[in-house]
């Protein structure tokens, strides 16, 4: 198990931390882009947080998400097809079977990947049930509260009350 912790430390501290280099740029072929800040809290022991600039391309099956750091050189890379997700950094390659393993690993929760695609667009998923808030505007799916009470300003907040607690934040470039 410390050998999991500490690979999963070591990884994130490499897509955190590299911010001297960068990758090659994103090809075209998967469409527009999302793009905007995002920040991960899992209230874990440790406690685990990533913030950065992002960009993400293409659909649940076939995509790309680009993290950046604040000066725009690209400190890691997730790149995924069906059956194959790389991860890459300026200094290492990681190869996982799908998302959800990757987000495991990195952050040692997993993240409703595919959902992200349409709540990042203010909207539920449509592959999962899904209800309505009654306090604010957003809706609850998968076991996340998905609050758009700043959809208009670029804002997302995304929080799964079970424990340990993780909160996604974005914020999109409009």
């Amino acid at each position: 198990m410390k050998l999991r912790a500490a690979r999963a430390a070591a990884l994130l501290v490499a897509v955190l931390l590299s911010a001297c280099a960068s990758l090659p740029g994103a090809t075209d072929e998967l469409g527009a882009p999302l793009s905007g800040k995002l920040s991960v809290k899992v209230e874990s022991e440790p406690p685990r947080n990533v913030s950065a600039a992002f960009e993400l391309r293409g659909n649940p099956e076939t995509g790309q998400l680009d993290l950046t750091n604040p000066l725009g050189s690209v400190m890691a890379r997730a790149h995924w097809q069906p059956g194959e997700v790389l991860l890459s950094t300026p200094d290492t390659k990681a190869l996982y079977s799908d998302m959800d393993a990757l987000t495991r690993d990195v952050l040692g929760e997993s993240l409703p990947v595919a959902a992200l695609f349409d709540w990042l667009r203010g909207r539920p998923w449509p592959d999962a049930p899904s209800q309505a808030l009654a306090s604010e505007p957003g809706f609850e799916q998968l076991g996340w509260t998905v609050s758009l009470a700043k959809f208009s300003e670029g804002w997302i907040t995304a929080r799964r009350a079970e424990a340990p607690v993780v909160t996604v934040r974005a914020r999109l470039e409009q």
